[in-house]
């Protein structure tokens, strides 16, 4: 038996196709060739049109399976991964009303924030965890509020993945994992958030009935398995966002463990089996894949916005044509730790939960015209960005989370030998790097709910490590070079 995972990302989307019994990849493609545009009409806003994200997931799975040979009725059950706290609001005939507005769009930060006040922050943290912030619920009321006319035709609000099993199984249907993380729930009573939904004048008919996160969701419709080439009583049997998929491909999934993410946002996600909660919501909790009422489990999120964006920014605007990531890591290995005085802030890409919703741009701080170089460009926005994961993990601490080995895919940041060292030394941990792949868990995930694993640690035993980066005797060097940073910071937040 084969299962199929999905995942769908802001920049491409990824499908891989995993051998049930071996766990081993049959083979994976990733789509479009160059990173999905974002819709930036006004500062802070990113849109994406929903019809890409099918348009690219059709074009992937029919690349995929072009390149391999197999019997598409032996493909057991499909997973899928998605960008979190995405807003995908149909009319009654599953129709597209708007573009989405995702993870990074930072418009509704103020509505969150009063309805934090007027609900009441303690009620917030203690039922939802969280400050209704800049998430979907809070980017439904703006829609309410500024597009009146197009809500009064909205009959669904969907998540990414939600919207991408829709268009497989033309079932319209959410998960707990997903309704946390718009917000839609609340934890002490396990149900919707209705006293939230009742202030912001959104109805509860709005919301999609809920599955578990492993379960039947649909089979895929006939005419879009003829179009993808794939067998037409297929089904759908798991469904969660992309940093709780990440942690589940990890092996996390236990209280105590934590994972973390380098890719065009920066995360870290640890598993708590309590209902805690950070009291200024820097940090966020939400449902973990293995979330129940009986046996809670609270993935405990730190997001950083301004993470790989900014990297790759670097490599399309500072690096000359043509110039590879390598060779950028090559250049960086000439430079000191702490560049030399050249320091970069990471944060342009919206605004930033750890920072308190602020949204204070990329900058660069201390450049020296005869000093600095392309290379140290490159090294202080390595340094820049492991030096936010460090500045959010210290949060880590207060909430009593202790690291003792951080584990990582092999597919983003983390590659970076300066930017893993960076981080092992200053939070003295270390990194484990695992092969695995987003698409490649939501695939193993998929056959947890057909019973093809007896439970989460059969499906995601035996990973590949495939280095571990390990504190060295030059903390003293980092040490002032991130206190160097954090200063800066702390006089931007200041301003």
């Amino acid at each position: 038996m084969f299962l199929l995972g999905y995942d769908i990302g802001s920049s491409f989307i990824k499908v891989s196709l995993v051998d049930a019994h071996t766990q081993s990849t049959v083979a994976s493609e990733r789509y479009p060739e160059v990173e999905m545009d974002m819709i930036s009409e006004k500062e802070g806003w990113a849109e994406q049109h929903p019809e890409t994200w099918w348009a690219n997931v059709r074009a992937a799975t029919k690349k995929m399976l072009s390149e391999v040979s197999i019997d598409n009725s032996k493909i057991g059950a499909i997973g899928i991964s998605y960008q979190m706290h995405g807003l995908v609001l149909l009319d009654k005939e599953k129709n597209v009303l708007r573009p989405a507005i995702i993870w990074c769009d930072s418009r509704a930060v103020e509505i969150g924030e009063k309805a934090n006040q007027e609900v009441g922050q303690s009620y917030c943290l203690e039922n939802y965890l969280n400050s209704p912030g800049n998430f979907t619920a809070s980017k439904l009321k703006w829609v309410k509020e500024n597009e009146p006319q197009l809500y009064d035709k909205v009959a669904h609000i969907l998540l990414p993945g939600d919207y991408i099993a829709m268009k497989l199984t033309g079932e319209v249907n959410t998960t707990v994992s997903g309704l946390s993380e718009g917000i839609f729930w609340n934890f002490k009573e396990h149900k919707l958030s209705s006293k939230l939904l009742d202030y912001y004048g959104i109805t509860e008919s709005v919301i999609p009935p809920v599955f578990d996160t492993f379960s039947v969701q649909g089979e895929i419709l006939d005419s879009v398995a003829r179009d993808l080439g794939l067998f037409k009583h297929t089904k759908v049997t798991y469904r969660a966002g992309d940093q709780p998929n990440n942690a589940l491909s990890l092996g996390v999934f236990k209280s105590g463990e934590v994972a973390a993410t380098g890719g065009t946002s920066g995360v870290v996600y640890g598993i708590s089996d309590k209902l805690i909660y950070d009291n200024d919501s820097r940090i966020n909790g939400f449902a973990h894949v293995n979330h129940t009422k009986a046996d809670p489990s609270i993935g405990i999120l730190l997001c950083i916005n301004g993470a790989g964006i900014q990297y790759a920014w670097m490599k399309k605007q500072i690096a000359r044509e043509g110039v590879a990531y390598d060779q950028m890591e090559e250049m960086i290995r000439s430079i000191p730790v702490g560049s030399d005085g050249i320091r970069i802030i990471p944060f342009g890409n919206g605004a930033e939960r750890m920072l308190g919703n602020q949204n204070p741009g990329a900058q660069i701080k201390n450049l020296q015209f005869n000093r600095h170089t392309r290379a140290h460009f490159y090294r202080a926005a390595l340094e820049g960005i492991a030096f936010s994961f460090v500045y959010g993990i210290k949060m880590f601490s207060d909430l009593g989370m202790d690291i003792q080995r951080l584990k990582v895919g092999n597919d983003n940041l983390f590659q970076s030998n300066v930017f893993s060292q960076t981080i092992s030394n200053l939070i003295n941990c270390p990194i484990d790097l695992i092969e695995t792949t987003g698409s490649v868990g939501a695939a193993k995930a998929a056959g947890i709910a057909i019973n093809v694993y007896d439970g989460l640690s059969e499906a995601f035993n035996g990973h590949h490590i495939v280095k571990s980066v390990y504190p060295n005797n030059t903390n003293e060097e980092y040490a002032q070079a991130f206190s160097d940073w954090e200063k800066d910071l702390e006089i931007i937040l200041k301003s």
